[in-house]
């Protein structure tokens, strides 16, 4: 592995070339903000990919790409006099330390903010207390959530932090995490499939009498409950549906690379044939 002293040299560098490309490249010149967003979030999902999959070289090759769009935003907020990359690193590192008291200010642990109780920052009940000690990182995420609340540009509500533009899953995921982090949650882990049943049977009720409307409102709720249990149980749901995602890709190209060697289209096979050929997938599994 590199020295650090290899690694800031590395950094400077590819800010060196960038600066190079957005003053003698045509395409990287006439960027902007919205126009790189599309591509930042297609590089960003090709990450995630990678990581799905373990390929260690490709996150590395992605991990590249997603830097390469960090310093570029912070490249074109520079031209502006806006902010600078300098700015993007120092914040974040004050805001780390902000968020980890017990590592960075064990003194304060404990101790009440001063700001007052009516300050609009205060929207958590447990808000004023996130000094807390920890000593788990359960408590430790508990003590963030709080924590960002009392920052001056932080988040003024507990679920403020939820970006709208996270796919629906995800985003329930979070939203369910964060209610969790203040002490919205279930008591008893096992009491989340009585929520799940019931769920299920709203939305089978919806289902018969045939109400698209209604059935989409259940089918939300029973997915939203789906996705509460496997966050009790400590279970990613979206990793879980790409990994099943996968699985039902590899086992279908395998039906599929057998109807090209046996010249017999998929629209001209039985039921039956496809699901004897799914399982041979499945026992070569």
């Amino acid at each position: 592995m590199h020295t650090r002293e290899e690694k800031l040299e590395a950094f400077g560098r590819l800010i060196d070339v960038l600066d190079q490309l957005r003053e003698k490249c045509p395409w990287d010149r006439k960027q902007t903000n919205e126009s790189l967003r599309p591509n930042t979030i297609e590089e960003t999902f090709e990450l995630c990919d990678a990581l799905m999959k373990n390929d260690t070289h490709n996150i590395r090759k992605e991990l590249g790409d997603v830097l390469m769009h960090v310093l570029f935003y912070a490249k074109i907020g520079s031209e502006t006099d806006d902010f600078d990359i300098a700015d993007v690193c120092n914040q974040q590192a004050e805001k780390l330390i902000f968020r980890h008291p017990h590592i960075y200010d064990p003194s304060q642990v404990g101790k009440k903010d001063p700001l007052p109780l009516d300050d609009p920052r205060y929207q958590a009940k447990e808000a004023d207390k996130a000094c807390e000690d920890v000593t788990t990182a359960d408590q430790v995420l508990q003590n963030w959530e709080q924590i960002k609340l009392k920052e001056k540009d932080g988040n003024k509500s507990v679920l403020s932090g939820v970006p709208d533009a996270l796919p629906s899953l995800i985003k329930a995921y979070r939203i369910q995490d964060k209610a969790r982090n203040v002490g919205f949650d279930w008591e008893d882990k096992q009491d989340v499939w009585k929520k799940v049943r019931e769920e299920l049977g709203e939305l089978e009720t919806e289902l018969k009498k045939e109400d698209k409307e209604n059935a989409t409102k259940e089918l939300g709720d029973f997915l939203f409950s789906v996705i509460n249990a496997a966050r009790l149980y400590k279970l990613n749901p979206d990793n879980a549906l790409e990994h099943t995602n996968q699985k039902f890709i590899r086992r279908f190209n395998y039906i599929e690379a057998h109807s090209i060697k046996e010249g017999k289209p998929l629209t001209e096979m039985t039921l039956s044939e496809m699901d004897e050929l799914w399982n041979e997938a499945k026992k070569q599994e």
